[in-house]
């Protein structure tokens, strides 16, 4: 099982797949980072040889900025917004979307299960 950035990937995953489960790296930030160590992205992550994992190791830490760097830096940025009270970090205060959508409807993710509102009725049309 090869272990980088603090993160056991999955022995029977393709490397290409296996080096999605370390945060901050997706698709195609992945590829590159293979193509740059000369691993072939096809190979299961268990049939890695100790140098090609030390190539992958090294070329993370030192150019992709991952795991608790990059959590770090994204919660600063997201307090950062709060304090300067900008419209993006009120509405992340208030728990609410930052980008734009409707929430009327849906936003059920960022706003969470719903409550219940006591007294809410629906008027009665008179005929």
């Amino acid at each position: 099982m090869a272990r980088i950035a603090g993160v056991d990937l999955p022995s029977g995953k393709r490397v290409e797949v296996g080096i999605r489960y370390i945060y901050g790296i997706g698709a195609s930030n992945g590829l590159a980072i293979l193509r740059q160590a000369r691993v072939d992205p096809n190979k299961r992550v268990r049939d890695l040889t100790e140098e090609e994992v030390a190539r992958v190791r090294g070329i993370i830490d030192r150019d992709v900025r991952v795991e608790g760097d990059l959590r770090r830096e994204i919660s600063q940025n997201t307090k950062r917004l709060i304090d300067i009270a900008c419209y993006r970090g009120v509405r992340h205060r208030r728990g609410l979307p930052a980008r734009g959508q409707r929430t009327r409807t849906n936003a059920r993710t960022k706003k969470g299960a719903r409550r219940t509102v006591a007294g809410k009725r629906r008027a009665i049309a008179k005929k």
